[in-house]
């Protein structure tokens, strides 16, 4: 394991332990509601289910079709807001 990897893990597993990797989950989930972005992809699944049909279309292809436009979908600010919060658990928790 390379140290970018070595430090990667550590950073997720004080995240876990702490708690604030569920919190920064919940944050993200409400302002992803908030902002519409959930809406937008529960569209964006079905423009693909029927140009697709149900029939044809797996869970697996779905998320290879939609995760590209989602993750550009997620605004700037929400971005930015978590960032934030992820540097000031990183300072408070400088080891």
């Amino acid at each position: 394991m390379n140290k970018e990897a070595r430090i990667k893990a550590s950073i997720n597993q004080k995240l876990t332990e702490t708690g604030e990797r569920d919190r920064l989950k919940e944050l993200l989930r409400a302002k992803l509601t908030e902002c519409g972005w959930k809406d937008q992809m529960k569209a964006q699944c079905k423009e693909v289910i029927k140009e697709k049909g149900l029939e044809h279309v797996t869970v697996e292809d779905l998320v290879v079709e939609v995760t590209p436009k989602g993750r550009a979908l997620v605004p700037d600010s929400v971005k930015k807001e978590l960032l934030q919060r992820i540097r000031a658990f990183l300072t408070q928790h400088a080891s």
